[in-house]
């Protein structure tokens, strides 16, 4: 199983078919021919020099939140109230 990690367009190389994308001080050449040329400042779900997706914000704001979510597990520091408020009851 691959995991897709959000990643943001930074620069558009040659005609379109690859772009540099960044996250969190990372930064690595994507091929964009899944999804087509996208300007800088798209955010992208990318995986294993892929871009598959575009991620639209409301998406890109549930994928943090569970992204966060993850780091606090691992960290032994994860409480059910501070994510996933989409999940919550009203």
């Amino acid at each position: 199983m691959c995991l897709s990690i959000p990643m943001q367009v930074a620069a558009i190389e040659g005609d379109g078919d690859f772009a540099w994308v960044e996250r969190a001080g990372r930064r690595e050449l994507v091929n964009m021919m899944l999804i087509g040329p996208q300007p800088p400042g798209t955010w992208v779900l990318a995986s294993l020099g892929l871009a598959k997706e575009v991620v639209e914000p409301g998406q890109l704001a549930l994928i943090e939140d569970a992204l966060a979510a993850l780091a606090a597990s691992l960290a032994g520091d994860y409480d059910a109230s501070r994510h996933f408020g989409d999940l919550q009851p009203k």
